[in-house]
């Protein structure tokens, strides 16, 4: 008998959808390793309908086994989430993004573009993504439209790290002084305390 699968459920701290899916490569600056959150296209897919970017009815339509244009659909987010990961830090760190990030980042954008098609609506035009809803990439098409709104948009002047040196996971900084420190305060913050607690403590 087949077990029901377990769905992953991913930590949205960041307030934005590409931002929360750069974080889904988690612990990227720990000197052991890193952990891979997006491991199947059934996580991806839990992940876009968490981000609020796909409906249960489209999950539910895109769900399939895992063949082989849906494992390429999550190498394809993978390689946008390293792209734009590679963007965002950059600029939080004071350095030049590498050219081949601004290159991946181009091309997944034209792949994008390239699906949506102008429709009536009315007296109205609107952009549609012309029955692309159900091609197993059509979560990444809403990744790379989600990564560059941000990217283009004065939010990214708001964009901050982690201050867990291991962590880093990315956020938007709506907070009042614009002093939000920590992903999740429950989280890295408290980890850090406890921290320079036991320094301070083991130095009496």
């Amino acid at each position: 008998m087949q077990t029901k699968r377990q769905k992953r459920v991913f930590e949205l701290v960041a307030g934005n959808a590409a931002l929360d899916l750069v974080n889904t490569l988690d612990w990227r600056f720990r000197a052991s390793g890193t952990e891979e959150l997006l491991t199947s296209y059934d996580d991806l897919l839990d992940f876009a309908e968490q981000a609020g970017l796909l409906a249960a009815r489209q999950v539910k339509q895109l769900r399939r086994d895992e063949d082989s244009t849906a494992r390429r659909a999550v190498e394809q987010a993978r390689e946008l989430r390293e792209a734009l990961a590679d963007l965002v830090y950059a600029g939080l760190d004071g350095r030049d993004a590498s050219s081949a990030s601004m290159r991946t980042m181009e091309k997944f954008l034209q792949s994008a573009r390239a699906q949506a098609r102008l429709m009536r609506e009315g007296r109205r035009l609107r952009w549609d993504w012309a029955g692309g809803e159900t091609k197993p990439e059509f979560p990444v098409w809403l990744l790379t439209r989600a990564a560059s709104r941000l990217m283009l948009s004065e939010d990214v002047e708001r964009v901050r790290a982690c201050d867990d040196p291991e962590c880093r996971w990315l956020f938007v900084d709506t907070s009042k002084n614009h002093t939000r420190r920590w992903c999740d305060m429950k989280i890295c913050g408290n980890r850090m305390k406890a921290r320079r607690f036991k320094a301070l403590h083991a130095a009496d």
